[in-house]
């Protein structure tokens, strides 16, 4: 089951300070800090350079190293493996960004060279004025620039081509370049257990008093044990557990200690029903959020569109996030029903950034789409609220096909009742009335019969916007595609 973590900054009660205005237990942190840092920064090197690792053997070496227990030995490996594989991660991520930046670019480069050397056959012709195909990139001058479109595609390859240089080149110094991992100061961590009192054998707390064991270098000069009254961590639907494992983080923050508890939440009361029963699907976009509950019989009973503001500062828009998820938590227990998200991952797109569009790019770069389902998976797992992630492939091109115009849609309002639909197991057949239009083959996937249909859509110059869509009420266009008239 995943894990909650629950922060807040450490208290200073009045009675608690010294003569240096610090509490003790300020003071032992900032004693116990650097002992740790210095036990973890060994540990990474250890683990980076051994595969071989034995955990018994070595924590036995941080005891008699660095004077702690072994329930403190425990916690620094804990944090110290946690760093270490996390950076092994992020070097295998970043290889893999580069790695599909230079196809992305690769790709982007064969298509310009191609559509330039088609453009050059076209144009050496002797007769190309009564072409009846026309050129694939006919020339055209610029009179504000004074250059041909030709020129400026052959400026974009030769950027386009430096730009490939320099991420092989990083590439391969990547590849080489030893793994680092950063351990910061100030950063205590202590590992729980279920079957220790309080959730943990060295931290204990208690409701409202933290009880920190102190380790045998620092007992001549804080004793056995340090503590401090931190009180609870108050929130609206608290899920910290009275027993349970409790893992202790305690780090500096803006010159500021802070206490954080890591535990596995307790249950709360199921409000969302079974999928069968009705679902809500969600759509983002950059500018709002469309909804649509569907009932059980998959017919749209409800929609709604959320605004969103973009370019506002991270606190602005994490409060625009909250916001957002609190209502669409609203109406699932309104409905009694599951959320259904799409299961995106925007890393890939975004390592082809460079060769979309800005509109494009800054739609993707330019607003937190995974702060977003953080914070709504977090919000409805609190209110009982199933979370469901589909697949979202040709979402938007049925939603407008099938239900733009049927129900009057906006278009994410259509994507996310085709959203709903699809976690519902509810087929997307192409309507009969397209078909009788337009050839696709019918003993294939629905995906594949979809994929066909887009394709001819773009191709088509009936249909260059979404709301195109609405005014469509005789598909028979597509047969001078089917036929190469148009």
């Amino acid at each position: 089951m995943a894990t909650l973590t629950y922060c807040k900054g450490l208290p200073t009660p009045a009675n608690e300070l010294n003569e240096l205005g610090f509490t003790d237990f300020e003071m032992f942190l900032e004693a116990y800090a650097p002992i740790f840092r210095a036990a973890s920064i060994e540990t990474v090197n250890h683990l980076l350079l051994n595969t071989d690792f034995k955990k018994s053997d070595w924590n036995t070496h941080l005891q008699q190293t660095y004077g702690i227990n072994k329930r403190h030995a425990n916690g620094v490996i804990s944090a110290a493996s946690c760093r270490a594989d996390g950076a092994k991660e992020h070097r295998i991520l970043h290889v893999k960004t580069l790695e599909g930046k230079i196809k992305s670019i690769g790709a982007w480069i064969k298509k310009a060279e191609r559509k330039l050397a088609l453009a050059r056959k076209f144009y050496a012709k002797k007769k190309w004025q009564n072409s009846k195909t026309g050129c694939n990139f006919p020339i055209a001058c610029s009179l504000q620039r004074k250059s041909t479109n030709w020129q400026n595609l052959r400026f974009q390859i030769h950027n386009k081509k430096r730009r490939l240089t320099l991420l092989v080149n990083r590439l391969e110094h990547l590849k080489l370049k030893p793994i680092k991992v950063f351990i910061p100061h100030g950063d205590i961590f202590v590992v729980g257990s279920k079957d220790e009192s309080f959730g943990n054998q060295v931290c204990q707390w208690n409701g409202g008093r933290i009880t920190f064991r102190t380790p045998k270098c620092l007992e001549s000069r804080f004793g056995k044990t340090v503590s401090s009254e931190i009180g609870n961590f108050n929130r609206n639907a608290s899920r910290l557990p009275e027993c349970g494992a409790k893992t202790w983080h305690l780090y500096r923050k803006n010159g500021k200690w802070v206490v954080a508890v890591q535990f596995t939440p307790k249950l709360v009361n199921q409000v969302s029903r079974e999928r069968v029963y009705g679902c809500i699907g969600i759509d983002m976009n950059p500018g709002s959020i469309g909804w649509a509950y569907v009932d059980t019989e998959g017919n749209l009973k409800a929609k709604g569109q959320i605004p969103l503001q973009m370019g506002l500062p991270n606190g602005k828009q994490q409060s625009q996030i909250v916001d957002v998820c609190l209502q669409l938590a609203v109406r699932a227990t309104e409905f009694e029903c599951p959320v259904v998200c799409e299961e995106l991952d925007f890393s890939t797109k975004k390592q082809s950034l460079g060769e979309k569009g800005r509109k494009y790019a800054r739609m993707l770069s330019g607003w937190a789409y995974g702060e977003f389902y953080k914070q709504l998976g977090s919000i409805l797992s609190n209110r009982g609220i199933e979370l469901i992630a589909v697949n979202p492939a040709y979402s938007s091109i049925i939603g407008l096909v099938k239900y733009l115009r049927m129900y009057g849609l906006a278009s994410d309002e259509a994507a996310a009742l085709v959203i709903a639909r699809r976690a519902m197991k509810l087929g997307e057949k192409i309507p009969r009335s397209l078909t009788a239009y337009s050839e696709v083959n019918s003993e294939k996937h629905e995906e594949s019969e979809w994929n066909q249909l887009n394709k001819k859509i773009k191709r088509s110059a009936k249909i260059s916007r979404r709301c195109d869509y609405y005014s469509v009420s005789n598909w028979s266009f597509l047969v001078n595609l089917n036929t190469g008239e148009a």
